[in-house]
């Protein structure tokens, strides 16, 4: 079985955000990247296939250069190649027009992807993806089996989970759930030393443009301070509950 786990690099969360040229554009300056979380579920989950049942993992990013110490740290968690198509991932139809031509390129039996990405959170690239081939796609998966050409996912709905039979090939969109956080990989030192020699293939992107562009970005409007009031000031409460806070 040969799969294809989708690497998106994105802030760490613990980086401080700021834009720059009237707040049009992200400033990089300072800023900690990482795999996005959701897709580590996807490439811990991959990892287990090629464990369990000798599949191969192919790990894909489109993004400029800066991006490949993230690649890396990908192969350094066990997967066996990556491929890197060297354009900024300007929106999402363009970040899956290239994902597609990968695929179709590759010959993948599965695409593990999470359900989004944390700097924008748009969550339609996996879809996207799916519509552009014509596959097979479940999103909010959190459980994950296949044997032979068939696959059973669990996924998440309003009020429980929903069970879901697949023929591969197959696109999936996972998040928390599909492994514990417990069972995430670090990169040990064999891991890392092992990346090095791994092929990092750099393909140019399709001619297809981004159909959208950032006009400008804004921070969320700072929470205000807290109140205190006394407990013997109930009519105080009441009055702030009803005419500032608005909850009753």
């Amino acid at each position: 079985m040969k799969i294809l786990v989708f690497i998106s690099h994105v802030p760490d969360t613990t980086s401080k955000i700021n834009f720059t040229d009237n707040d049009s554009r992200f400033d990089l300056n300072g800023v900690q990247f990482v795999i996005n979380p959701n897709d580590e579920f996807a490439l811990t989950r991959a990892m287990w296939f090629k464990e369990k049942q000798g599949a191969t993992v192919t790990v894909v990013n489109v993004g400029e250069a800066e991006t490949e110490p993230t690649l890396r740290k990908a192969l350094a968690i066990g997967a066996d190649e990556a491929i890197r198509v060297n354009a900024k991932p300007a929106d999402g139809f363009f970040v899956a027009k290239q994902l597609s031509k990968v695929i179709a390129d590759g010959g993948y039996d599965l695409i593990l992807a999470g359900k989004e990405s944390i700097d924008y959170n748009g969550g339609m690239v996996p879809g996207m993806v799916a519509g552009l081939l014509n596959y097979s796609f479940v999103n909010g998966c959190i459980g994950l089996e296949v044997e032979g050409q068939k696959a059973t996912a669990i996924r998440e709905i309003d009020g429980g989970k929903e069970t879901l039979k697949f023929d591969l090939p197959l696109i999936v969109g996972g998040q928390k759930g599909l492994v514990e956080e417990k069972d995430l990989r670090i990169p040990n030192m064999r891991g890392i030393m092992t990346a090095r020699s791994k092929t990092l293939t750099v393909r140019n992107p399709t001619s297809d443009e981004s159909q959208t562009s950032a006009v400008k970005f804004e921070k969320p409007v700072a929470k205000t301070a807290v109140k205190l009031v006394n407990a013997d000031q109930v009519e105080e409460l009441i009055n702030l509950l009803h005419n500032e806070a608005k909850v009753i």
